[in-house]
């Protein structure tokens, strides 16, 4: 199968390392671009691509396209995303997609108009976490930690934009938690949910929230709370990560080390271990993507997927932040 033209845009991000090789194996890669040259020099030479320091300079250079990774900062994103879609250039954004509800809508908006397809990098979607769950049948009530490293790795790792709330858009809460947000609207068949949210910085002191507990709550009566954190120490383990879904079914259950159960409503329970590592999940992605291109994403995360997820993201944000400082409006 032919290689597509591709462009990487923002290639310091901390994902990119994790799909690098798959991107060079399933990709032409025709250019790159990063602020920071010294951090991504290496990629360019794996792609055997040039690299630019603006995403402007890549689009000027190579405007004929047919694919584009967006990991640029999120305050960046809408900007990028748009002049991808003007260009009719199919893409893969990382989420959020922007720092507001309203960025997003603009880019999911003008892709439909243009027929332009968006990926999502909504990974957890068809992983082995995923999978066990879904064992349960359609979620009734769910519970999911997922706390990840201190804010501060994202000063080393070429990202320091993530630590800077205006830049990022948020913490703990809009990086990790879309992608369980995500998992537990597909498993309920809910398009809208009442969010309540806690926020708080205070292990780290930073602008961005270190950890963050949200409660989804359907209208027919399902439950979710889903708690994030940058709150793991920095270390090896990476983090900590905890799964449970209730179902017609029965429950299933994940801890961090892996080992997982699933007793049915007839109390018999099986064992296994799985792999909840979500790091190797970006290059199985981007194999995905190399394969559903010429089908418009079919069977990937869409952005009108992310749009679902992060209305109520956003509104978590809003309902979290009100609390911390004692102002009360009424919510959707």
């Amino acid at each position: 199968m032919k290689k597509a033209k591709t462009i990487i845009l923002g290639a310091s991000h901390w994902h990119v390392p994790l799909c690098a090789d798959r991107i060079a194996e399933q990709h032409d890669v025709v250019g790159v671009s990063d602020p920071d040259p010294s951090r991504t020099e290496h990629l360019a030479r794996l792609w055997d691509a040039p690299l630019y320091q603006s995403w402007q300079e890549v689009l000027a250079a190579h405007g004929d396209a047919e694919l584009a990774y967006v990991f640029v900062p999120h305050d960046v994103m809408r900007e990028v995303c748009l002049a991808l879609v003007a260009r009719r250039i199919p893409l893969v954004v990382e989420k959020p997609a922007g720092v507001s509800l309203r960025e997003l809508v603009d880019v999911r908006a003008a892709a439909d108009a243009a027929g332009v397809p968006v990926a999502v990098t909504l990974v957890q979607r068809g992983g082995p976490t995923d999978r066990w769950l879904a064992k349960a049948g359609r979620s009734e009530y769910e519970s999911v930690q997922f706390i990840a490293g201190p804010p501060d790795r994202y000063l080393v790792n070429g990202s320091p934009w993530m630590v800077d709330v205006e830049r990022a858009g948020g913490g703990c809460m809009v990086n990790l938690a879309p992608h369980f947000v995500d998992l537990f609207l597909r498993s309920a068949g809910a398009e809208e949910v009442a969010v309540t949210a806690a926020l708080s910085s205070r292990l780290h002191g930073r602008g961005v929230e270190d950890y963050a507990s949200m409660t989804l709550t359907t209208a027919d009566g399902r439950i979710a709370t889903i708690e994030v954190g940058y709150a793991f120490p920095g270390a090896p383990l990476k983090r900590h990560c905890s799964f449970m879904r209730i179902g017609a079914a029965g429950a299933a259950t994940i801890g961090s080390d892996g080992n997982a159960s699933f007793t049915s409503v007839d109390g018999v329970t099986e064992t296994a271990v799985i792999d909840v590592d979500s790091d190797p999940l970006y290059g199985l992605f981007v194999d995905q993507v190399a394969e559903q291109l010429r089908r418009d994403f079919v069977e990937l995360p869409r952005i009108s997927d992310l749009e679902a997820t992060m209305a109520v993201i956003w509104d978590a944000y809003a309902h979290g932040r009100q609390e911390r400082t004692g102002v009360h409006t009424q919510h959707r």
